[in-house]
């Protein structure tokens, strides 16, 4: 009989192969890596790592049909309330006074929206876990790394390492990638790794020169906790919280600030933040519909606009700059976005809770939310979580008993 001849090898499929795991080795291990002692190595790397994703879709056309994926981005109530936030943006150029920056900062937050949806088209629909086992390894390896770095260097993680920003911003995406790192290990069933792995993370943020990326951390594990225990009461949790605190945030310091004095003394930093957002809110009760106008909050403090010891805040800065409009809008991305985090694999969607309520406690908890890193880590993280979630996919063989007989020759 003929012997069966294997079919012939494609070279356009063994590139896009070979590109797509340098992609993910960028993105899952270089960059967490280099990010505790480059500030900018996540900017400039995560283009990087997307630019190959798309080359390898180009090359091997795995990825899911443009037209397909571009009617589900469209079609999400989420991406909707998003591109309203978008042109509200946009739209407050015209009241801003600072027209200049504030337009910098808008094709900035444009351009990383763009590159977030062009990586989520070259995904592929099915993720070989060879690739996706490079997150927690490079999240291991970063987390060890910062570890050793506090261990042999004493106390220079807590603030005499000369770019302790460079620290802070790769705790806060260790703290970050952890979850979809631990959630991939765990639909593979490897819970111990996955606790270990959380606790070397947690070790070196104890370590981290800021507490906002531990703090963060905390939420997070507060939101997995929740969901393990009861998945639809966790997401309802999580996604209720993040979307009514920027609803409701001009309420928090009226609310707040009677609570903390008595406790942490009428001249505490915080006490007195609370006070001049009260003022902010109590001088200008109009400006609460339509904003000052992007980028305000941050150089407002530099030109006397805003007091130096205003919140440093999303909570604030999205109230002050764009109003109610922007508010309502963000809020219904957060809860539209978070409740459908992980809904098609439940085994994912503690991780998924977890990674929102950790992005979402950086950002109210004081993290430079304007900042193009912050905005890169989260798509970074979205990424990998979405490649995490395509990887789900299991083929099983039938049993020895099921197959037919053999016939006799």
């Amino acid at each position: 009989m003929p012997r069966a001849t294997s079919p012939t090898p494609d070279p356009a499929v063994d590139a896009a192969a070979l590109l797509r795991r340098l992609a993910f080795f960028g993105l899952t291990v270089v960059i967490p890596v280099t990010a505790l002692v480059s500030r900018r190595s996540v900017v400039i790397l995560a283009p990087i790592g997307i630019v190959l994703l798309i080359i390898a879709a180009a090359l091997d056309g795995a990825q899911r049909p443009l037209g397909a994926g571009l009617s589900r981005l469209g079609g999400a109530r989420a991406i909707l309330a998003g591109a309203l936030l978008l042109g509200w943006c946009a739209l407050s150029l015209v009241w801003t006074p600072f027209p200049g920056p504030a337009t910098e900062r808008l094709l900035n937050l444009a351009a990383t929206v763009a590159l977030t949806v062009a990586g989520y088209l070259a995904l592929p629909d099915r993720m070989r876990s060879a690739n996706l086992y490079l997150l927690p390894l490079g999240v291991g390896a970063a987390a060890i790394g910062a570890v050793l770095l506090g261990l042999f260097s004493g106390a220079s993680l807590r603030g005499g390492f000369e770019d302790d920003s460079a620290l802070e911003r790769g705790a806060m995406l260790l703290a970050l990638l952890l979850w979809p790192a631990a959630a991939w290990l765990r639909s593979r069933r490897r819970d111990m790794e996955a606790l270990g792995l959380a606790v070397v993370v947690a070790l070196a943020l104890v370590l981290a020169p800021g507490p906002v990326p531990l703090l963060a951390l905390a939420f997070g594990a507060a939101a997995f906790a929740l969901s393990a225990w009861r998945q639809g009461l966790g997401v309802r949790v999580t996604a209720g919280v993040a979307a009514g605190l920027v609803a409701l945030a001009p309420l928090l310091p009226f609310l707040l600030r009677p609570v903390l004095t008595p406790v942490l003394g009428p001249l505490h930093p915080t006490v007195l933040s609370l006070r001049a957002w009260q003022r902010v809110v109590t001088s200008e009760p109009l400006r609460l519909i339509t904003g000052h106008g992007l980028e305000t909050a941050l150089r407002g403090k530099v030109v006397g606009m805003l007091p130096i010891n205003a919140p440093a805040s999303l909570l604030f800065e999205i109230w002050y700059e764009l109003g109610i409009v922007g508010a309502f809008a963000a809020a219904f991305v957060l809860w539209n976005g978070i409740r459908h985090s992980g809904r098609e694999h439940p085994v994912l969607t503690p991780g998924a809770m977890a990674t929102a309520a950790t992005a979402f406690a950086s950002a109210c908890l004081g993290i430079g939310t304007t900042a193009s890193w912050w905005f890169t880590s989260v798509t970074v993280v979205v990424l990998v979580f979405i490649a995490a979630e395509r990887g789900q996919f299991r083929t099983s063989r039938p049993k020895a008993s099921a197959l037919p007989p053999r016939s006799a020759a």
